[in-house]
């Protein structure tokens, strides 16, 4: 599992994204049979990248989608790396900001697999309309060892007129010859002079031959004058 994490951390450090140009970075390197693919794409004030690689036989699929509107920022980053098994990894990012209002989207994805399959999705969707903040981010790891991880994050948050609103969504999964599951969604709301905040956390870890499913729901909202906040965590670890 070490190797897994070097090798995803040496990808993702590979390429950084610009802080403020809009920038698309991607990156598929394979060997000893493996095949690898990897696609990044930005839209105006975003950054995105796609890291992907495999060896021995591994299969490794990396995409990254980043989507910034007006004055909001969106960054995303999606990393594969597959070592005889199969890691999908699937990050997207959106954030929209008008009248002065500003946004912040972070999503960042990590799949690694040794001769398991190891799937990681990331979604994260902020929005501010005029003086209003948001602020999204998620977050979403799938580790497996000869068994099946899948990690599902979702965090969205939004915020109009003088709110503010921030959500973070944070999912973990990992297996050594099981199979996991975790998902997480945080969702966020607050409007006219509210603030809302919501953090939703789940982490699966498990040993051989077991099965352990975690969801992770954490809602906020909040209205006119009101204030909300809600946080939930669920961790389960079984060797």
């Amino acid at each position: 599992m070490k190797r897994i994490a070097l090798f995803a951390a040496g990808l993702m450090l590979s390429g950084g994204p610009a802080v403020w140009a809009a920038s698309a970075t991607a990156s598929s390197v394979a060997s000893n049979g493996g095949s690898s693919s990897a696609s990044a794409q930005a839209v105006g004030h975003a950054d995105a990248t796609a890291h992907a690689g495999a060896t021995r036989g591994g299969q490794a699929v990396a995409d990254s989608v980043a989507i910034g509107d007006g004055n909001g920022y969106a960054a995303s980053d999606a990393v594969a790396a597959a070592d005889r098994g199969l890691a999908i990894s699937n990050s997207r990012a959106d954030a929209r900001g008008w009248y002065g209002g500003s946004a912040l989207a972070t999503s960042e994805s990590m799949a690694g697999a040794m001769g398991g399959v190891a799937i990681s999705n990331s979604d994260a969707l902020a929005s501010g309309t005029l003086g209003g903040q948001a602020r999204s981010q998620s977050y979403s790891t799938s580790l497996t060892r000869g068994g099946v991880a899948r990690s599902d994050s979702s965090a969205v948050s939004e915020g109009y007129w003088g709110g503010s609103a921030r959500s973070v969504s944070d999912s973990l999964a990992d297996t050594v010859g099981g199979r996991v599951a975790s998902r997480v969604v945080a969702l966020s709301g607050a409007r006219y002079h509210a603030s809302a905040e919501a953090n939703g956390r789940g982490v699966s870890v498990s040993g051989f031959s077991r099965t352990r499913p975690v969801e992770v729901r954490a809602t906020s909202q909040a209205q006119r004058f009101g204030s909300s906040r809600s946080n939930a965590v669920a961790v389960q670890v079984r060797r």
